[in-house]
Formats: C-alpha cells, sequence, structure tokens
C-alpha cells in the first residue's frame, strides 16, 4: 500500500504543471520536471545551484567548441585581462624556486610609491608566509589583488640588508597592456606586438604608432603572433585605421543572426602605411579579423603559418550571481566571404582541441607541401583578385618554417626545470648595479653586452644541482639559443621594459626576418599583392592529381 502511495505521489508531482510550465515546449516542460523530481525526492541531499550548473555545462557542450560556461570567479578572471585594468599592487614578479621575486615595479603604482623595488623578495603577504611555500601563481595574486584603497602589509628581503622590510600597500587600479613590444627594427621599420584584443588595445595602438611615426616610422611590422583575439570592436577599430571608407571590415551572420556588416569610415591614419602582418598557429579570433581583412583588401601581406581558425561569434549571457554563458551565435566572414572557422564535429572538444597537434604531426609546421590546399576553398582578394584560401584560419602569404634545429632534450629538460630564469635572476642579484652603470639603455645592453662562456659553465652547474645531466654534443645544439634567451631575460630583469625580452630575441625570429625581407624587397611585395604565390597554385595542382 505504501508502495502505490509513493508512486502515485511521484507521478502528481511530476504532473503538476502550472499554466505557463504548460505554454512551454515540451523540452522545456522535461527539464524543468526532471530538475523538479532530482531536487525533491533524489536519495541524498544536492546543491540545486551546482545542478543547475552542470545542466547548462551539458547543454553547451553538445554545441560547437566555444559555447561555454563559467562561475563568477572564472568569469572575473577570463574578463580581467580584456578589461585594460585590475586592482592591486602593481609588480611583475616571477617565482625563483618557491619565492617570489620582483622584476619590475608598475611606474607610478602602488608598489613603486612605497618604494618596493626591482630584485625584492616578498616574504610575507599579511600573516601568511609565501615564501619556501609550494604556491601557484593565482594563490598569490588572491592574496596582492584586492578592492582599490585596501592595504595589504607585504615584508620583503633586500639584498644587502640583514632585516626584512616592512611595507603597508594601498591597492590601487593596475592597467593591463595589450602591446608587449613597440620598437624601431632600423630607422624606418617599426615593430608592434599586440598580445590581446582588449577594451584599450586600439587606444593604445595608436599612442604606440605615434610614438613609432616620431622616431622615423614610414614602414610596419604588425606582430599578432600567439594573440589569441578578444574582442571583435577592438579588431574593428584596429582595421579602420589602415583602410579605405566603404571597405567591408568583418561581417557576421548566423541561422538566428542576420547579416551584420562593419566598413571602414575613411578616417583611418595609417591607410597609407607600408605594413606587413606577423601570425602564427596560435593567433585566433580578433587576430584572424585583422589579419584576414589587410590580406582581403591587399592592403597588407601576411607572413608565418596558418593561424588558429576560430570564426565563432559568442554573445557573453551574464546571471546574477556573476556567473556568465557566453552561447555562439553566428560566424566571422572575411571580406573576401571566407569564414575561419576550423571543422569541428558537435560535442567533440577533444578532437577540435587536437586539431593543432595533428598539424604537427602531419609536418605542417616544418614544410609548405605538408598543407593541403583544396580547390574548394578558393578565394580572391577584393582589389586585385588573386587567390586566397579559406578552410579554417588565414593561410599566409609567405609562410615560413618553424626552426627546429636549435632544439635538443636538453634544452628542453633545462627549460622545464625553469632553470634560465633562476639563474637570470641570480646573475641580476649580482651585478644589477655595475649593468646599469655600463648599459645605460636596452639598446646599450643589446649592442655591449654578450655572454660569456663563464656565464655559461655557471649556468650548466645550476642545471646539474638540479639533476639537469650536462650533454656535451646537445649542448652545442643548443648553445646560441640558451645565450639568446639568457640575455633577454637579464635585459627584462635589469631595465623593466616591456620589450627588452623581445628586442633580444627578434635578432632570431625567422618569421619577423622573412617580414623584413618583404618590406626591404618592394618589387617582391608588390608582384605578391598583385598576383599572389605561386607556389600555393603549385601545390593546388599536386593535391588535385594526388
Amino acid at each position: 500500500m505504501k508502495k502505490i502511495l509513493f508512486v502515485a505521489g511521484l507521478c502528481l508531482a511530476l504532473s503538476l504543471t502550472t499554466t505557463a510550465q504548460r505554454s512551454m515546449p515540451q523540452g522545456m516542460q522535461k527539464l524543468l520536471n526532471a530538475e523538479y523530481a532530482i531536487t525533491t525526492l533524489y536519495v541524498d541531499s544536492v546543491n540545486e545551484d551546482k545542478l543547475i550548473e552542470e545542466a547548462i555545462k551539458g547543454m553547451l557542450e553538445s554545441l560547437d567548441p566555444h559555447s561555454s560556461y563559467t562561475d563568477a570567479k572564472e568569469t572575473r578572471e577570463l574578463e580581467e585581462p580584456l578589461q585594460g585594468e585590475f586592482s592591486g599592487v602593481g609588480i611583475q614578479f616571477n617565482m625563483n624556486k618557491d619565492t617570489l621575486y620582483v622584476i619590475q615595479t608598475v611606474p607610478g603604482g602602488p608598489s613603486e610609491r612605497v618604494g618596493v623595488l626591482a630584485g625584492d623578495r616578498i616574504i610575507m603577504v599579511n600573516d601568511s608566509v609565501i615564501a619556501g611555500v609550494k604556491m601557484k601563481n593565482s594563490d598569490i595574486q588572491k592574496r596582492l589583488r584586492g578592492k582599490k584603497g585596501t592595504q595589504v602589509t607585504i615584508k620583503v628581503k633586500r639584498a644587502g640588508v640583514p632585516d626584512l622590510i616592512t611595507f603597508r600597500i594601498t591597492r590601487d587600479n593596475i592597467p593591463l597592456h595589450s602591446i608587449d613590444a613597440q620598437y624601431m627594427l632600423d630607422e624606418h621599420t617599426g615593430y608592434l606586438r599586440i598580445s590581446r584584443f582588449g577594451a584599450k588595445t586600439h587606444e593604445e595602438m595608436m599612442d604606440a604608432l605615434k610614438e613609432l611615426k616620431k622616431q622615423g616610422m614610414t614602414q610596419l611590422i604588425m606582430d599578432l603572433s600567439d594573440n589569441g583575439g578578444g574582442y571583435l570592436n577592438a579588431a574593428i577599430d584596429m582595421c579602420n585605421e589602415f583602410l579605405e571608407r566603404g571597405q567591408l571590415m568583418v561581417y557576421t551572420e548566423g541561422d538566428n543572426a542576420p547579416r551584420n556588416e562593419a566598413t571602414a569610415n575613411g578616417w583611418g591614419d595609417y591607410k597609407d602605411l607600408p605594413m606587413v602582418v606577423m601570425v602564427n598557429q596560435y593567433s585566433a579570433s580578433a587576430a584572424e579579423i585583422f589579419a584576414g581583412a589587410m590580406q582581403d583588401w591587399d592592403r597588407a601581406l601576411v607572413v608565418g603559418r596558418r593561424t588558429f581558425g576560430k570564426g565563432l561569434v559568442q554573445r557573453p549571457f551574464k546571471f546574477d550571481d556573476g556567473s556568465m554563458m557566453r552561447l555562439t551565435v553566428a560566424r566571422y566572414y572575411t571580406p573576401s566571404g571566407r569564414c575561419i572557422q576550423k571543422p569541428y564535429n558537435r560535442g567533440d572538444k577533444k578532437a577540435y582541441e587536437n586539431e593543432l597537434l595533428e598539424r604537427y604531426n602531419e609536418g605542417e609546421y616544418y614544410s609548405l607541401d605538408s598543407i593541403q590546399f583544396n580547390d574548394s576553398l578558393r578565394y580572391t582578394t577584393r582589389l586585385n583578385g588573386r587567390t586566397i584560401y579559406g578552410g579554417g584560419g588565414v593561410m599566409p602569404d609567405v609562410f615560413v618554417p618553424v626552426d627546429t634545429s636549435e632544439y635538443s632534450t636538453y634544452y628542453r629538460d633545462l627549460t622545464a626545470k625553469g632553470i634560465l630564469n633562476q639563474y637570470a635572476i641570480r646573475y641580476v642579484d649580482k651585478n644589477r648595479k655595475q649593468l646599469l652603470g655600463q648599459y645605460k639603455t636596452v639598446k646599450d645592453f643589446d649592442n655591449g653586452f654578450a655572454v660569456t662562456d663563464a656565464m655559461m659553465r655557471d649556468f650548466i652547474a645550476m642545471g646539474e644541482q638540479d639533476s639537469v645531466k650536462y650533454d656535451e654534443e646537445k649542448y652545442r645544439t643548443s648553445e646560441q639559443l640558451l645565450k639568446a634567451i639568457i640575455k633577454g631575460l637579464i635585459a627584462r630583469d635589469v631595465y623593466g621594459d616591456q620589450s627588452a625580452y623581445s628586442v633580444i630575441i627578434n635578432h632570431r625570429n625567422r618569421d619577423l626576418q622573412a617580414a623584413m625581407d618583404l618590406l626591404n624587397d618592394p618589387e617582391r611585395s608588390r608582384r605578391l599583392l598583385l598576383e599572389g604565390n605561386p607556389e600555393y597554385e603549385r601545390l593546388v595542382k599536386k593535391h588535385d592529381k594526388e
């Protein structure tokens, strides 16, 4: 009898629907009834909020690879780099072993104002000891960041000072910059590396270009390598500076989203500036929109490797608890009509995430012959009618293979153990004053400083102390690369300049050299912009025969 009553009660509970529910689609009624049954009848207690979150995640995971759900904390972490600022103490730090080492303080920021110096080691934050404790960077950031106007007390160890120094710091807004590096490569060529497309990227770009122009820039290399994208509007604002009035920059369209076009207004300041755009396999989304627009209008040549291939538009839906759903609502298309989204199977995120690995295994990073050029994915540029290709990402006009000739397992092990950073930090600790006295600027350092064999012997010994066994043959393979990275890290730690590392390392950047070669060979550039890359036509014919 009890069993009958229980079953009857369950049926009654599941059949109780309001008038509003009865007007809902059948699938929605089913979902609500399932949630009601679980929360009221499940054998153990359940967290209803968590249950709803998992249901949302499950629905989104069955769609495309970029629709996603983030809780309140994840949402803040996702949005912070794009907003252009956060609230904190204003230091750039690195972890040397288990100790937080201050690389530089933000000029005019809270830490600089109270006297924190580059090279200081933070031992305590408020009442918590952080030195000698294995702690994630995110956990350290959580202790240092906070609301503007709140205070945090730190204790630091400074070289030459026997006791810990205590600083009370009032947190303030700290800018997050989109530009990693800006400088002149020669008397005429400006270099600009943009790491993300955030709320202030366009403004930062304009300031940087203005400064480079003052220094004599008459041609530009725009480096979007490793740029994972960001805000669509930031890419549109950037495109607008380089295109003529009425030229289409990008359009979006979806089954439930009508075509929406963005066209240039013609007010851009750099419509005639010769330019090459650098990209690689990690350039995605907004970076692909910019590169694609420049290529489609024959405005600039693109150099590097095929980009990631993210051409889906996400619309954010924020919930009252601070969480957010990012739902794909449309696709991006370049001015020629290319959809830059690479193929995917719904619900199979693993295969999608492994696609870059597949490119690597198939040899695409190293050999142009390994790339499949399908004639069905052929498009033409808007002005000159030259051939370009779609099918997932932007294919560069000039392909540059990855150079692995200096990589070795010895180099890999040193990098994995963090020996390069540890050595640079130790060297700067001992020689900061002497370096600043001898080399007043990054340029002086770049031209005058060399990593010596004696330094490398110390570096090798540091590696052996951390169980990285010395291998003569593999060391010789990677020697020049190791020296270049050490020099770059020392420059970064001494000069506190975002571009310091890039200034040193870019001497060895094959993509950058290819870009320079194009800018300095106007006839070759003109021919490529008019006729396209003849190698691509050869590969299309080759693959068609196969």
